[in-house]
C-alpha cells in the first residue's frame, strides 16, 4: 500500500522533468481533472504535502519560481473537489487585481469555481458595502477616485506648498500612517521610530494628514485605506456582523503573507476569529514594500503565533536556469538581518542554460542602445518579443529605454498601464466580435471564414488589426498589439477545443474580463523592479544596476540597503533563461565617469572582489561542502547515515535544521548567554578580518554551538558548518567562551 495521500504509482518525471513550473509554459486551455486525486497529480513531493494539509494552521515558506501559486490553488481545489471545502466558505486573498484574477483563472481550470479570489481591499469593500447600512446606516461614502489631489488641497488649507515630488512623498506618509494605524497627532513619533525619512518637517506633515482626514469628512468621501479601517471597525465593533463573515468564510488562505502590513493583519485576525484553519504562504527574501507599512514578521513569527503549524519550504525552482539560481543563491548569501537568516536555498529543476552577462557603458544612452541592439538581435533569432523585459530602479529610468527600442523598431509595452481588458479598443474589439457570434451569418466579412482563427482575423480586421503590425511605436502600436493578442487567443482556444464557435470564444473572454486573466501582448516589458513582483520572463535585462540606482541613494540604514538588495534578488529571479545584468560610468553623454557597479555585484560578477563574503548553510547561497580526504585527528570522518532531529527522531533535509541536530519546531536548550557571548566574539573576529559576520559562522552553526556547549575539539568539530580550517581557525576560542574562560587564557587541567 503506498503512505496516505501518494499515488499508487507517482511519476518523477512529471515534476522532475519540466511537468510542473511556477506559473507558465503551461496549455492554455487545459482539461478540468476528473477527480479530486487527478488534482494532485504533476505536484512535487512538497507541493504534494502543501496540498494535502487541509486541517490547522499551514505555513509555506515559498522561493522565487517554486510554485507556489499552482500549490495553494490546487490545495484549494483538492479541498474542494474532495469535498472538504466548501467553494463559497473559501476567502482567498493576495494584494494585486492580476494576482487574484490569476488564481481565480487556476481554480476555474481545475474545477473549484466559485471560490473567492480577492484582494484584502476588494474583499473588505464587498462586505462594507453589504453591512454598511446596518451598522451604520445609509450608504456607504464614495471612495476618493485620486488621493493625491486631495492631499494637495489639506497641503493648500495648511499653508504648506509643496513641490510635485513631495506632494507624492507626503501622500505616501499618510498612506503609511493609515495602515500601520497611526493617527496624526502621533506621526512624528511613529516615524522616528521606525526610522523613517520624512520628505518635509515631521509635524508639518501631521498637519497636512490632520487637514486630509478633516476634508474627507466635510466631503464624506472615503479612501482606499479607510476601507480596511471601516472594515475592521465594523467587525470589532459590532459582533453579530463578525459571525455572520465568519459563519460565510472558514477557510482562509493569504498569498504574498510576507507583505502583510499590521492594518491588514488585524483584519485577517477578525475573519479568523478563534479559528485556525489558515494557509499563509509567502518569502521573506521577497519583502520590498517594506515603505508601504509592510513587514515579514507576521510571516516570520507565525510559528510562534501557531505552534501546531505545518511548515512547508518549497525551494525546488521550475523558473530559472541553474547559472540564474546560482546568481539568485550567491545574492541572499550576502545578506544580513532578520529576513536574510530564514532565506531559502534554490535548487534548479531545469537543464544548464547561459551564464548571466554582464555589461558596463559609458553612459546611460548606450546602455540603453545596447540593450535594445541585443533584444533586436534576440527578436531575429526568434525570442518572442513578450518573453523580454527590460527592468529598472525607478520608472524615471523608462522613457530613455523606450526611446531606444522605438529606434531599433522593436516593439514594447508598459507595465502599470490600464488593464488589458479595460482599454477602449479591446472593449471595442469584444462588442464586434459579440456582434458577429450574435448576427455573424448575415456579415460579408465571415463568407470566407471557415474556421474559428479566420472569423475572428476578420472581424477583427474591421478594428484596425493588419497580418503585418505598422512601423514604429505609440499609441497606433500598442492598439495593434492588443488586436494581435487576441488573434493569438482564438488561434490557442480553437487548437484547445476543437469545435469551438465564435459563441464559445466570447464566452471565454467574458470569463476571462471578470477574472482579469488577459492574453499576453506581443512587445517587450518595460517595468520597474517593484511592478515586476510575480512576473517572469524567458529573458530580463537588469539595467542601471549602479551604485546610487542600485541600491538606490536614499538607502541609508542597513535595512534599507537590504531591502534593495532584495529587491536585485526578485529582479534576477524573474529571468528563466537569460540574463542581462548591465551598468553606465556616466548618466549623460561626456559626463564624469563616476560611477561603478552595484556593490550587490562584488565577488559575484567576474572578475570582481568579494567585499562580503559568501557563505554556506543556514538557508544561505552556496553549499557548506563536507571536508574531503584525510581530515584531522580530532574531525574523523563524516557520518553517511541520515541526519536525525535529537528531539523528536525526524529524518532532517533542511540545511539549517541539520546544523542544529534539530526539527526547527523542537525545543530549543540554548544557553542564551552563550549564544551572546559567541556573537560579540564573531562580530570583533569579523571585523578583524573584513569580513562579514557570517564569514566566521553562520548563525544556524552558532545557535548549534550554543545549544551543544562542546567541551573538546572532537565535538566542536561534528557540529554542521564547523569543518577542519574553522577548527584550526576558532577552535580554540570558540571552546574557551563555552568553558566560561576568556579567549587567550590558558586552560589549566587538574
Amino acid at each position: 500500500m503506498p503512505p496516505c495521500g501518494q499515488p499508487a504509482h507517482p511519476s518523477l518525471w512529471t515534476w522532475q522533468h519540466g511537468g510542473v513550473t511556477a506559473a507558465t509554459h503551461s496549455t492554455l486551455f487545459p482539461q478540468v481533472p476528473d477527480t479530486a486525486d487527478a488534482v494532485l497529480d504533476g505536484l512535487d513531493p512538497e507541493q504534494r504535502e502543501v496540498a494535502t494539509a487541509l486541517h490547522g494552521p499551514v505555513c509555506v515558506l515559498a522561493g522565487a519560481g517554486t510554485g507556489k501559486t499552482r500549490a495553494i490553488t490546487h490545495r484549494i481545489a483538492y479541498g474542494v473537489r474532495a469535498g472538504i471545502l466548501q467553494p463559497s466558505s473559501v476567502l482567498a486573498v493576495t494584494f494585486t487585481n492580476r494576482a487574484a484574477g490569476e488564481m481565480r483563472g487556476r481554480l476555474r481550470q481545475l474545477g473549484a469555481g466559485g471560490v473567492q479570489a480577492r484582494t484584502f481591499h476588494s474583499a473588505a469593500l464587498r462586505q462594507l458595502q453589504y453591512f454598511w447600512p446596518k451598522a451604520v446606516g445609509g450608504s456607504l461614502p464614495r471612495l476618493v477616485d485620486r488621493k493625491i489631489q486631495l492631499v494637495a488641497e489639506a497641503a493648500a488649507a495648511s499653508r504648506i506648498r509643496l513641490d510635485r515630488g513631495e506632494l507624492r512623498d507626503v501622500t505616501g506618509e499618510i498612506e503609511w500612517s493609515k495602515v500601520t494605524q497611526t493617527i496624526p497627532a502621533d506621526y512624528a513619533a511613529a516615524a522616528a521610530k521606525a526610522g523613517r525619512e520624512a520628505p518635509r518637517d515631521p509635524a508639518e506633515i501631521a498637519q497636512i494628514y490632520s487637514a486630509y482626514e478633516d476634508l474627507k469628512r466635510d466631503r464624506a468621501v472615503i479612501d482606499f485605506e479607510d476601507v480596511l479601517l471601516l472594515t475592521v471597525a465594523v467587525l470589532q465593533d459590532r459582533h453579530d456582523i463578525a459571525e455572520q463573515v465568519r459563519s460565510q468564510y472558514q477557510h482562509f488562505v493569504v498569498d504574498e503573507y510576507q507583505d502583510v502590513s499590521p492594518l491588514q493583519q488585524r483584519l485577517l485576525e477578525l475573519w479568523l476569529g478563534e479559528r485556525d484553519s489558515l494557509c499563509v504562504v509567502g518569502d521573506a527574501s521577497q519583502t520590498i514594500y517594506s515603505f508601504t507599512g509592510a513587514t515579514p514578521d507576521h510571516l516570520l513569527d507565525f510559528r510562534t503565533r501557531h505552534p501546531g503549524a505545518t511548515v512547508v519550504k518549497l525551494v525546488r525552482d521550475y523558473r530559472s536556469s541553474p547559472q540564474v539560481v546560482h546568481l539568485a543563491n550567491g545574492l541572499l548569501s550576502q545578506a544580513h538581518g532578520r529576513a536574510a537568516e530564514h532565506r531559502l536555498e534554490l535548487i534548479s529543476q531545469r537543464p544548464p542554460g547561459a551564464e548571466p552577462v554582464y555589461a558596463e557603458y559609458t553612459d546611460e544612452p548606450a546602455e540603453a542602445e545596447g540593450a535594445a541592439r541585443r533584444i533586436r538581435d534576440l527578436i531575429a533569432s526568434g525570442v518572442p518579443a513578450a518573453e523580454i523585459a527590460i527592468l529598472f530602479r525607478t520608472n524615471s529610468q523608462s522613457e530613455t529605454y523606450e526611446q531606444a527600442l522605438a529606434d531599433a523598431g522593436v516593439p514594447y509595452q508598459l507595465r502599470g498601464a490600464e488593464r488589458f481588458f479595460d482599454r477602449p479598443e479591446v472593449r471595442k474589439a469584444g462588442s464586434a466580435l459579440r456582434a458577429a457570434a450574435r448576427f455573424g451569418g448575415n456579415d460579408a466579412l465571415l463568407d470566407d471564414a471557415d474556421d474559428l482563427p479566420s472569423q475572428v482575423r476578420a472581424v477583427l480586421s474591421g478594428e484596425g488589426w493588419t497580418t503585418r503590425p505598422p512601423a514604429g511605436s505609440g499609441a497606433v502600436r500598442e492598439r495593434w498589439e492588443s488586436l494581435a493578442a487576441l488573434v493569438n487567443l482564438a488561434q490557442d482556444f480553437a487548437t484547445a477545443k476543437a469545435g469551438a464557435t465564435l459563441s464559445d470564444l466570447v464566452a471565454e473572454l467574458d470569463e476571462r474580463a471578470n477574472a482579469q486573466h488577459a492574453p499576453t501582448v506581443q512587445g517587450v516589458t518595460l517595468a520597474s523592479l517593484h511592478s515586476a513582483k510575480g512576473l517572469e520572463w524567458d529573458v530580463v535585462f537588469l539595467v542601471g544596476v549602479a551604485e546610487g540606482m542600485m541600491p538606490i541613494t536614499y538607502a541609508k540604514t542597513d535595512e534599507q540597503v537590504e531591502e534593495e538588495r532584495r529587491l536585485l534578488y526578485v529582479g534576477v529571479t524573474r529571468a528563466r533563461e537569460h540574463l542581462f545584468v548591465s551598468w553606465a560610468l556616466a548618466r549623460s553623454p561626456g559626463g564624469r565617469a563616476g560611477r561603478r557597479p552595484s556593490r550587490f555585484l562584488d565577488g559575484l560578477r567576474p572578475g570582481s572582489v568579494a567585499t562580503a563574503g559568501r557563505g554556506g548553510g543556514g538557508g544561505a547561497g552556496g553549499i557548506e561542502r563536507g571536508v574531503r580526504g584525510g581530515v584531522a585527528a580530532a574531525v574523523g570522518r563524516r557520518s553517511r547515515t541520515p541526519a536525525r532531529c535529537r528531539v523528536c527522531g525526524r529524518t532532517l533535509t533542511d540545511a539549517g535544521e541539520m546544523k542544529l541536530m534539530r526539527c526547527e519546531g523542537c525545543p530549543s536548550d540554548m544557553d542564551e548567554g552563550l549564544y551572546e557571548r559567541l556573537r560579540e566574539w564573531r562580530a570583533v573576529q569579523a571585523e578583524r578580518s573584513g569580513q562579514p559576520a557570517f564569514c566566521v559562522f553562520t548563525d544556524k552553526t552558532m545557535m548549534a554551538i550554543a545549544e551543544t556547549a562542546p567541551d573538546d575539539a572532537g565535538e566542536l568539530a561534528r557540529i554542521p558548518g564547523v569543518g577542519v580550517r574553522k577548527l584550526n581557525r576558532f577552535g580554540a576560542d570558540v571552546l574557551a567562551i563555552c568553558a566560561g574562560r576568556e579567549v587567550g587564557e590558558e586552560h589549566e587541567s587538574d
